[in-house]
Protein backbone atom coordinates (compact mmCIF):
# COMPACT_ATOMS: atom_id res chain seq x y z
CA UNK A 1 0.00 0.00 0.00
CA UNK A 2 1.55 3.16 -1.03
CA UNK A 3 1.70 6.10 1.82
CA UNK A 4 0.48 9.36 1.05
CA UNK A 5 2.77 12.14 0.44
CA UNK A 6 2.54 14.40 3.44
CA UNK A 7 3.44 18.50 2.64
CA UNK A 8 5.78 20.03 4.83
CA UNK A 9 4.91 24.11 4.98
CA UNK A 10 6.53 26.24 7.00
CA UNK A 11 4.49 29.55 8.13
CA UNK A 12 5.88 32.83 8.30
CA UNK A 13 4.60 35.70 10.27
CA UNK A 14 5.99 38.95 9.50
CA UNK A 15 4.49 40.54 12.63
CA UNK A 16 7.09 39.65 15.79
CA UNK A 17 4.34 40.81 17.88
CA UNK A 18 2.99 38.06 20.20
CA UNK A 19 -0.51 38.65 19.94
CA UNK A 20 -0.56 39.91 16.33
CA UNK A 21 -3.94 39.36 14.06
CA UNK A 22 -1.56 37.83 11.67
CA UNK A 23 0.02 35.08 13.74
CA UNK A 24 -3.27 34.59 14.50
CA UNK A 25 -4.07 33.26 11.18
CA UNK A 26 -0.84 31.34 11.22
CA UNK A 27 -2.27 29.71 14.49
CA UNK A 28 -5.79 29.02 13.32
CA UNK A 29 -3.90 27.53 10.11
CA UNK A 30 -1.96 25.16 11.78
CA UNK A 31 -5.22 24.14 13.94
CA UNK A 32 -7.25 23.67 11.11
CA UNK A 33 -4.40 21.36 9.05
CA UNK A 34 -4.14 19.19 12.31
CA UNK A 35 -8.07 18.32 12.28
CA UNK A 36 -9.09 18.73 9.04
CA UNK A 37 -6.26 18.28 6.50
CA UNK A 38 -5.16 14.87 5.70
CA UNK A 39 -1.33 14.80 4.43
CA UNK A 40 -0.27 18.23 5.40
CA UNK A 41 1.88 19.55 8.16
CA UNK A 42 2.38 22.81 8.78
CA UNK A 43 5.54 24.01 11.41
CA UNK A 44 5.59 28.15 12.64
CA UNK A 45 9.07 28.95 12.32
CA UNK A 46 10.02 32.09 14.05
CA UNK A 47 12.70 34.64 12.17
CA UNK A 48 12.65 37.39 15.54
CA UNK A 49 16.54 36.20 16.10
CA UNK A 50 17.29 36.40 12.84
CA UNK A 51 20.38 39.27 12.44
CA UNK A 52 20.36 41.77 9.76
CA UNK A 53 21.13 40.48 6.18
CA UNK A 54 24.70 41.15 5.99
CA UNK A 55 27.65 39.38 4.27
CA UNK A 56 30.49 40.24 6.18
CA UNK A 57 28.41 37.43 8.68
CA UNK A 58 28.92 35.28 5.82
CA UNK A 59 32.66 33.38 6.66
CA UNK A 60 33.89 30.55 4.30
CA UNK A 61 30.22 29.77 2.73
CA UNK A 62 28.14 29.76 6.00
CA UNK A 63 25.99 31.83 7.77
CA UNK A 64 25.07 32.59 11.84
CA UNK A 65 24.15 29.47 13.63
CA UNK A 66 20.40 31.09 13.80
CA UNK A 67 20.88 31.81 9.43
CA UNK A 68 22.04 28.10 9.35
CA UNK A 69 19.22 26.82 11.27
CA UNK A 70 16.32 28.54 9.05
CA UNK A 71 17.85 27.69 5.97
CA UNK A 72 18.09 24.71 6.75
CA UNK A 73 13.87 24.91 8.11
CA UNK A 74 13.22 26.47 4.24
CA UNK A 75 15.28 24.43 2.57
CA UNK A 76 13.60 21.20 3.54
CA UNK A 77 9.88 22.62 3.70
CA UNK A 78 7.62 21.89 0.40
CA UNK A 79 5.82 24.93 0.40
CA UNK A 80 5.55 28.40 2.67
CA UNK A 81 2.47 30.10 4.54
CA UNK A 82 2.90 33.57 4.80
CA UNK A 83 1.27 35.76 6.93
CA UNK A 84 2.29 39.65 6.35
CA UNK A 85 0.53 42.73 7.74
CA UNK A 86 1.06 45.65 5.66
CA UNK A 87 3.69 48.22 6.76
CA UNK A 88 3.89 51.88 5.06
CA UNK A 89 2.51 49.99 1.49
CA UNK A 90 4.77 46.80 1.82
CA UNK A 91 5.58 43.92 3.50
CA UNK A 92 7.45 44.06 7.25
CA UNK A 93 11.18 44.69 7.29
CA UNK A 94 11.61 40.97 9.71
CA UNK A 95 10.07 39.50 6.89
CA UNK A 96 11.99 40.99 3.98
CA UNK A 97 15.56 40.11 6.02
CA UNK A 98 14.45 36.44 6.63
CA UNK A 99 13.69 35.94 2.86
CA UNK A 100 16.61 37.73 2.00
CA UNK A 101 18.98 35.57 4.51
CA UNK A 102 17.27 32.17 2.64
CA UNK A 103 17.74 34.02 -1.18
CA UNK A 104 22.00 34.19 -0.15
CA UNK A 105 23.80 31.06 -2.41
CA UNK A 106 22.59 28.62 -2.85
CA UNK A 107 18.58 29.89 -3.14
CA UNK A 108 16.90 27.74 -0.79
CA UNK A 109 13.50 29.14 -2.09
CA UNK A 110 13.84 28.15 -5.70
CA UNK A 111 11.08 25.70 -7.22
CA UNK A 112 8.86 26.17 -4.07
CA UNK A 113 4.92 27.04 -3.73
CA UNK A 114 3.51 29.82 -1.27
CA UNK A 115 0.66 31.49 -0.07
CA UNK A 116 0.19 34.77 1.98
CA UNK A 117 -2.59 35.47 4.13
CA UNK A 118 -2.64 38.57 5.96
CA UNK A 119 -4.64 40.71 8.22
CA UNK A 120 -4.88 44.49 9.07
CA UNK A 121 -6.93 47.92 8.06
CA UNK A 122 -7.94 49.56 4.87
CA UNK A 123 -6.96 47.05 2.29
CA UNK A 124 -6.63 44.09 4.64
CA UNK A 125 -2.40 43.93 4.13
CA UNK A 126 -3.36 43.48 0.16
CA UNK A 127 -0.45 45.49 -0.90
CA UNK A 128 1.86 43.54 1.36
CA UNK A 129 0.92 40.70 -1.05
CA UNK A 130 1.64 42.15 -4.17
CA UNK A 131 5.37 43.00 -3.00
CA UNK A 132 5.72 39.54 -1.88
CA UNK A 133 4.98 38.56 -5.16
CA UNK A 134 7.20 40.36 -6.65
CA UNK A 135 9.71 39.28 -4.55
CA UNK A 136 8.97 35.73 -5.28
CA UNK A 137 9.49 36.26 -9.12
CA UNK A 138 13.31 37.03 -8.45
CA UNK A 139 13.71 33.86 -5.90
CA UNK A 140 11.74 31.27 -7.91
CA UNK A 141 8.97 30.93 -5.56
CA UNK A 142 5.54 30.23 -6.77
CA UNK A 143 2.44 31.80 -5.14
CA UNK A 144 -0.94 30.44 -5.64
CA UNK A 145 -3.16 33.04 -7.10
CA UNK A 146 -6.56 32.03 -5.70
CA UNK A 147 -7.77 32.39 -3.07
CA UNK A 148 -6.67 35.27 -1.68
CA UNK A 149 -7.07 36.15 1.93
CA UNK A 150 -7.24 39.64 3.53
CA UNK A 151 -8.83 40.39 6.61
CA UNK A 152 -10.23 43.50 7.07
CA UNK A 153 -9.68 42.64 10.94
CA UNK A 154 -10.84 46.11 12.45
CA UNK A 155 -14.29 45.87 10.96
CA UNK A 156 -17.21 44.51 12.54
CA UNK A 157 -17.96 41.69 13.21
CA UNK A 158 -15.02 41.10 15.24
CA UNK A 159 -12.62 38.31 13.64
CA UNK A 160 -9.97 38.40 16.99
CA UNK A 161 -10.18 37.86 20.13
CA UNK A 162 -8.08 40.65 22.35
CA UNK A 163 -5.16 37.69 22.28
CA UNK A 164 -5.08 37.57 18.34
CA UNK A 165 -7.05 34.60 18.15
CA UNK A 166 -9.44 33.82 15.29
CA UNK A 167 -12.89 33.49 16.14
CA UNK A 168 -14.46 34.40 13.34
CA UNK A 169 -15.74 30.73 11.49
CA UNK A 170 -16.67 32.39 7.76
CA UNK A 171 -12.73 33.51 7.73
CA UNK A 172 -11.79 30.25 9.21
CA UNK A 173 -13.12 28.36 5.85
CA UNK A 174 -11.36 31.15 4.09
CA UNK A 175 -8.38 30.19 5.82
CA UNK A 176 -8.94 26.45 5.03
CA UNK A 177 -9.53 26.96 1.26
CA UNK A 178 -5.88 28.80 1.08
CA UNK A 179 -4.65 25.72 2.62
CA UNK A 180 -6.22 23.11 0.34
CA UNK A 181 -4.79 24.90 -2.57
CA UNK A 182 -1.87 25.39 -1.65
CA UNK A 183 -1.82 21.85 -0.80
CA UNK A 184 -3.04 20.34 -3.99
CA UNK A 185 -0.41 23.19 -6.10
CA UNK A 186 2.65 21.93 -4.07
CA UNK A 187 1.50 18.57 -4.91
CA UNK A 188 1.38 19.27 -8.45
CA UNK A 189 4.74 20.90 -8.06
CA UNK A 190 6.84 17.26 -6.65
CA UNK A 191 4.85 15.80 -8.81
CA UNK A 192 6.71 18.16 -11.95
CA UNK A 193 10.20 17.39 -10.77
Amino acid sequence: MATEAVIKVVALCGSLREASYNRGLLNAAMEICKDSIKGMEIEYIDISSLPFTNEDLEVNGTYPDDVEFFRKKIEEADCFLFASPEYNYSVTAPLKNAIDWASRPPNVWADKSAAIVSAGGNFGGGRAHYHLRQIGIYIDLHFINKPELFVFAFESPPKFDSNGVLIHEETKHKLKAVLLALQAFALRLKRQV
